[in-house]
């Protein structure tokens, strides 16, 4: 009996010994080799197939540095353990280029050479919380260009791969790609004459999505009444073209004829753009509706531009005011992969956005066109009005009648298009006096013949249903300490998809899809809409009687006796204290079926939350227990 304790204590010792080996060899190889193994959904910790085809098109050696003030004390708890992340990130680049990549390690430390390299290569110092000032940054060379990253960052750690991708993608190009930006809106920020200043007014900045594009491209603005897109342009992005002119329109059409690509961000009601006018109150309401109507006609595309889409699916509680009451919004719509075409390049990793008072479209498009639909909402949808949609979030929620039909949100049309002016420029619509008319037919008849009637080779039209989405406050979240703009979700990411598609590298696609990973509780969502339709018609029929006995109410106070001005008769005095308290119960059952949904909509996130949190070692424990019992009853047995 001793011998056989003994031997298995010598077998377990031994045991540990050999797994403890194998354990420091293994990390040893995998120090030496830089490798990981990612286990991650989507594989968010390895390098992307976009950024590999970047560093496959490397034919001339390209030096990575990277700035990191390793020797400072008192650093930012997060920066060692992201600084290592960093340095294994580049270990990837490095193994994935071929040879091509060159990584050189500083330690800039003050009045050294490294500083003074970090300073050149436009590498900024940042400042900790508890004072210490330090250098953690990349350059990337590749003579005679180079691009820095100035300062890395934990805000921007999900975008660490695409900026470093971009920089070299950057350096490898000589000429930026022209992207023209046709809009109302202050999308290039707004300079306030000097009165306003005085006032306090302050000059209005870019917006993210600008400036985020000026990255990679030559931005160039277009004005709304120009009659012909300069030839460099290769992308046009028309921005909520509210009250667009025909003139402006064929402009349009023959830049899309010439070969040029389209990006159309229409609206069926603008929450950034403001009706004009002197009224104050003006400020108070939503801008209206935009379209390329004409345009759209001659595609197929039919697009609602006074209707906006709601869905239940979608729709999130919202107070916009602060201290005010959250109310459901379902014409908010925050869009989750159900929506979102998972099997196209620009929006297969994008989970997650956000798209303020959306309209749609439909119609089949013409012959030789093709259609892919980007976003859509779920069946759980309905369109209704635009202005009331601002201002009834929660009736248009207890009123709400879905369709069953799934509303397109964001389309490509792709193939040969036809022009929307076959008979050419429609100018400007002047009456032509008797000597002139004769002239002015000639002209139209010149115009006619020089205007293309078909694209000259295949293109592409993007349509997005909102402008708003590409706003700062729906799109980004802005540190002022550090000038830096973190992605709340993927409305960034899919504009600069769809602009490096249109421009025609899409090799970046893969990398900026993944830069803000939303995983909402998809399962919670929908089950918030079932219960929200379940007690829905309770509701609306409460509000209903609730409504009629105020209505009551107010005919009994209106009416009067002759002589009478004040005071009302018995009768109509009992008659007020029934419907007072009628009212009274009303609004009670109304309050109780309310918070009967919220309860449910809480209990349901709280059993989900519960269970993904505790399921897992709950179920590690009984298995645990479970082993641990086999082996003593085998044990027992011997």
């Amino acid at each position: 009996m001793k011998n056989k304790k003994l031997e298995a204590v010598l077998y377990s010792t031994v045991g540990v010994a050999v797994v403890f080996v194998i354990i420091v060899l293994i990390n040893l190889i995998g120090t030496a080799v830089k490798t990981r193994l990612d286990m991650t959904v989507d594989n968010q910790f390895t390098l992307s197939p976009g950024t590999k085809a970047i560093l496959k098109k490397l034919d001339s050696p390209v030096e990575v540095r990277f700035f990191f003030s390793r020797g400072e004390k008192n650093l930012p708890a997060w920066v060692p353990s992201f600084a290592r992340n960093v340095e294994d990130l580049l270990a990837e680049f490095e193994q994935n280029s071929g040879g091509k990549i060159e990584v050189k390690k500083y330690d800039p430390k003050p009045d050294s050479d490294a500083e003074e390299l970090a300073l050149n290569s436009g590498i900024e110092r940042q400042m900790g919380e508890t004072g210490t000032d330090f250098f953690l940054g990349l350059a990337v060379s590749l003579d005679p260009q180079n691009v820095a990253i100035p300062a890395l960052s934990m805000a921007r750690e999900r975008l660490l791969e695409y900026d470093l991708a971009r920089a070299i993608s950057r350096v490898m190009n000589t000429t930026k790609p022209v992207v023209g930006v046709m809009t109302q809106l202050p999308m290039f920020g707004q300079q306030m004459n000097p009165m306003m200043m005085r006032m306090g007014q302050q000059s209005q900045r870019p917006w993210v999505a600008i400036t985020e594009l000026q990255h990679d491209f030559e931005v160039k603005q277009v004005q709304m009444d120009v009659d012909k897109i300069d030839d460099d342009i290769q992308v046009l992005i028309v921005a909520h073209p509210r009250d667009i002119t025909d003139k402006a329109q064929f402009a349009i059409d023959q830049f899309l004829m010439r070969g040029g690509k389209l990006l159309g961000l229409l609206d069926a009601m603008s929450v950034i753009d403001k009706p004009r006018g002197d009224n104050p109150m003006f400020n108070m309401l939503p801008g209206g509706g935009s379209n390329l109507e004409k345009l759209l006609k001659a595609w197929g595309v039919t697009f609602e531009s006074t209707k906006v889409v709601a869905d239940m699916s979608f729709a999130r509680e919202l107070a916009f005011q602060q201290g005010s009451r959250p109310q459901l919004m379902p014409t908010w719509l925050f869009v989750n992969p159900e929506g979102i075409d998972r099997n196209d390049v620009v929006t297969s990793q994008l989970d997650n956005l956000l798209l303020p008072a959306s309209g749609s479209f439909s119609g089949t498009p013409m012959s030789g066109l093709t259609e892919t639909v980007l976003v859509k909402t779920t069946k759980k949808s309905q369109l209704v009005d635009g202005m009331s949609a601002q201002f009834n979030g929660q009736k248009i929620a207890e009123e709400f009648k879905p369709s069953g039909a799934e509303y397109k949100l964001a389309v490509r049309l792709q193939g040969k298009f036809k022009s929307a002016f076959p008979d050419g420029n429609p100018g400007e619509e002047k009456k032509p006096d008797a000597a002139a008319g004769e002239k002015k037919e000639e002209e139209k008849k010149t115009d006619a013949s020089t205007a293309l009637k078909e694209s000259q080779k295949e293109s592409v039209v993007i349509l997005i249903g909102d402008s708003d989405f590409i706003y700062d406050n729906f799109a980004v979240r802005v540190m002022p300490l550090f000038n830096i703009a973190q992605p709340i979700n993927g409305n960034l990411s899919l504009l600069q998809n769809l602009v490096e598609q249109l421009v025609g590298d899409s090799n970046l696609i893969g990398v900026r899809s993944r830069a803000a990973v939303h995983r909402p509780f998809t399962v919670v969502q929908k089950k918030e809409a079932e219960a929200q339709e379940r007690f829905q018609s309770v509701i609306a029929q409460l509000q209903s009687e609730l409504n009629e006995t105020q209505k009551q109410v107010n005919e009994l106070q209106g009416q009067k006796e002759p002589g009478q001005r004040f005071i009302l008769s018995k009768e109509q005095q009992q008659k007020l204290q029934e419907f007072r308290k009628k009212e009274a119960d009303a609004k009670k059952r109304l309050k109780e079926v309310r918070k009967d949904l919220r309860r449910e909509i809480d209990s349901l996130q709280t059993g989900l939350k519960w269970m993904n949190i505790a399921a897992m070692p709950v179920l590690v424990s009984i298995a645990g227990l479970g082993i641990g019992y086999v082996r003593r009853q085998r044990t027992k047995a011997q």
